[in-house]
């Protein structure tokens, strides 16, 4: 028992050796009492890692254990990468923001029916209590559903890229930060001012002075949050307005109607989803992003009507312009890009060639087919518009203005031509969407990057 205690001993006391020599004694009992000396040679890495198995830290000579701090843990969290970064529908997943007017309605009446503490006979004692308990009541029911909205309208760094640009498109540059702020503004402001006065209730002197600070008390707090309340119904209307946006799903294939304004993108829509989107004659009908759904063979597959594109630079473009851009950008689209050479959409074929070189440029490693709509109306003579000069030696607008770009698929929705072959190859490039997608699936990737 002596040795094996004098081995252990000599272990942990060891220094840091190549080989670790132990010398022990053995004690045998038998006729007589014997004593033998021994040695033994241990590698000393075999103890090493199994000693450590917490770390200290030498506070006034004792070992204290480390453990990790909250702020510690909370840097931890903030590093770990969202899981939600990459997804799309967090609009949907939007609270429901109460009118301001309701939830100070609702505050109050709670607050109201706050009785003092059971028990306190003093009548000054029990009226202060009453009104800090009133006040504090009133505060909370106030700065608790602000909270919560803050803590559930989620931050734009964590959205989808496709998302981030509707905010900044449907409802302006900063405005999205902005009303949160103000809202904060208001949660903090309510907060101060209930605090102050429910303390100063606390401390009135008399039933008298407990009453009318309770009286002032509300009044401050009822003043401050209708003061800046507009903030919380601004709120309720972008959230109202978010989660009107049409939801995409990234794992599902998604057609793209592009091309210049009124060129049949809708009417298309029309004959190959369940998208119903309105149809009129003049320039940007489609005000937004409208979604339909195709069924084709039993498979189900998504279209988005996008609004219509001019001939100009980036910067001169407007923001229905730019929420096509955005889809392009970041979804996983194919794009059905949309020609109308009968001379009735407003947009010269030369303007359309440069707008569909343009697109064709920055998102050719999209999945693409070629449609010139209208074509029940096209003359044996092309269309030549009064703004612009018919050159006759461009070889390539004089073709186009003829039959669009090489491969283009003819159709006429009023006379029904070409739409069957048109569903045909939409199905068809639909299929090798999935088949794109579900190879970056397969890669680990959560979204299609296609630009």
């Amino acid at each position: 028992m002596n040795g094996t205690c004098s081995t252990v001993f000599q272990l942990w006391q060891s220094p840091p050796t190549k080989r670790l020599i132990i010398r022990s004694f053995n004690v045998y009992y038998g006729s007589g009492m014997h004593v033998i000396r021994s040695s033994r040679i241990y590698p000393n890495q075999c103890f090493h890692r199994s000693i450590q198995t917490e770390t200290y830290n030498v506070v006034n000579g004792s070992y204290i254990p480390k453990t990790e701090t909250k702020d510690e843990n909370e840097v931890k969290e903030k590093d770990k990468p969202s899981k939600n970064l990459e997804s799309v529908g967090a609009f949907q997943k939007l609270p429901m923001v109460m009118p301001s007017i309701d939830i100070f309605q609702s505050a109050l009446k709670k607050a109201k029916r706050v009785s003092p503490t059971k028990g306190i006979a003093n009548i000054a004692k029990r009226e202060r209590n009453r009104g800090a308990k009133q006040l504090d009541t009133l505060m909370k029911e106030l700065a608790v559903p602000l909270r919560t909205y803050l803590e559930e309208f989620p931050k734009k760094e964590y959205l989808h890229p496709y998302e981030c640009s509707l905010i900044e498109l449907t409802l302006g540059d900063g405005k999205y930060e902005e009303v949160l702020r103000k809202v904060d503004n208001l949660r903090k402001k309510v907060v101060s001012v209930g605090k102050e006065h429910a303390s100063l209730c606390a401390k009135s002197t008399s039933k008298r002075d407990a009453e009318e600070s309770l009286s002032v008390g509300m009044k401050k707090v009822e003043e401050v949050y209708i003061h800046q309340a507009k903030a919380v119904d601004d709120l309720l209307q972008i959230a109202k307005t978010l989660r009107a946006m049409p939801v995409v799903d990234l794992d599902k294939p998604t057609l793209c109607l592009v091309g210049a304004p009124n060129v049949g993108k809708s009417s298309l829509v029309r004959i190959l989803s369940t998208g119903k989107p309105e149809i009129c004659n003049y320039p940007f009908t489609t005000r937004g992003i409208l979604m339909g759904h195709i069924v084709l063979n039993y498979q189900h597959f998504q279209v988005t009507d996008t609004p219509g594109l001019l001939k100009r630079s980036d910067d001169d473009r407007n923001n229905l312009e730019k929420l096509t851009l955005a889809v392009l950008s970041h979804l996983p689209t194919a794009v059905l890009f949309v020609h109308d050479l009968s001379g009735e959409c407003g947009t010269s074929p030369s303007d359309q060639l440069a707008i569909y070189k343009e697109m064709k440029e920055r998102y050719g490693n999209h999945l693409w087919l070629n449609v010139v709509s209208k074509c029940d109306l096209l003359k044996e003579s092309p269309v030549i518009f009064s703004t612009e000069s018919y050159d006759h030696d461009d070889i390539e607008l004089e073709r186009y203005r003829r039959l669009g770009p090489d491969g283009a698929l003819l159709v006429s929705v009023k006379n029904d031509v070409g739409l069957i072959e048109l569903k045909e190859r939409v199905h068809e490039m639909l299929v090798s969407q999935m088949t794109r997608i579900k190879t970056k699936g397969d890669h680990g990737n959560t979204t299609l990057k296609t630009s």
